[in-house]
């Protein structure tokens, strides 16, 4: 089914103006999700730099309000019923993407209640693994969905497991750290926000791999035989 949602919103119908506006949506919380690391990992914020961010999730925001505005008005119409499955996933996918906005934002925000240096230690360069790796997969995510590329949708969905699971031993050793309180604020606020940008990102690969009713579901068991069941060229 994901060939035929790309196929849709690649169209010159109302659909391919969700797209449009998907795609900009990706682009913007991936810019948002750069620029909000480089702060929290210690980058002086300058005031143009924080009102950017502020506004670049405000046009997520109405990015979303226009699909779903565009969604309604395209089912209205009793001819284009058939395009029902394909606007849910859409709905499901832009709210996630509405998401990463929001953490990212969050992120940048964190050195507002922690604006000295983050200690340099290993938890701190355990952490920046763990941003690069999520950044690397956001920015893989809009090619991997455009072009339906399975065998790299599993890759990075395997992949940000793992670093979800890194996340959560780095929790554990934070908690039991010798830090004061704001250090431990922001480093356990740091963690989390790129838990779940990254888990936010693997909700939009999985689209990729999984069948309609499991999209969002890239934590379970059955994620690698998701794309070995499928034959070569078949369709979802």
């Amino acid at each position: 089914m994901l060939r035929e949602l790309l196929s849709i919103l690649r169209s010159e119908n109302p659909l391919g103006a969700m797209g449009e506006e998907f795609r900009r949506m990706l682009s913007v919380t991936y810019h948002m999700t750069m620029v909000a690391g480089e702060l929290y990992f210690g980058k002086k914020p300058t005031p143009e730099e924080r009102s950017h961010i502020y506004q670049e999730d405000r046009e997520v925001n109405m990015a979303e309000r226009r699909i779903r505005k565009l969604v309604v008005s395209h089912l209205s119409i009793p001819s284009n019923r058939a395009s029902v499955p394909y606007c849910l996933i859409l709905m499901s996918l832009v709210k996630d993407v509405e998401r990463l906005g929001d953490y990212a934002k969050n992120l940048s925000e964190v050195v507002d209640i922690h604006p000295d240096p983050l200690p340099d230690d290993d938890n701190v360069r355990e952490l920046q693994e763990i941003r690069v790796g999520v950044e690397r997969a956001f920015q893989a995510a809009s090619e991997v969905f455009e072009n339906s590329d399975r065998e790299q949708a599993l890759e990075l969905i395997l992949a940000g497991r793992e670093l979800a699971h890194r996340t959560d031993a780095l929790l554990t050793r934070v908690a039991e750290g010798p830090y004061d309180a704001g250090t431990a604020t922001a480093l356990v606020l740091g963690a989390r926000y790129y838990k779940r940008i990254g888990g936010h990102v693997l909700n939009v690969l999985s689209s990729v791999v999984m069948p309609v009713h499991k999209v969002d579901y890239y934590d379970e068991d059955e994620v690698p035989e998701a794309v070995t069941r499928q034959a070569p060229g078949s369709t979802r």
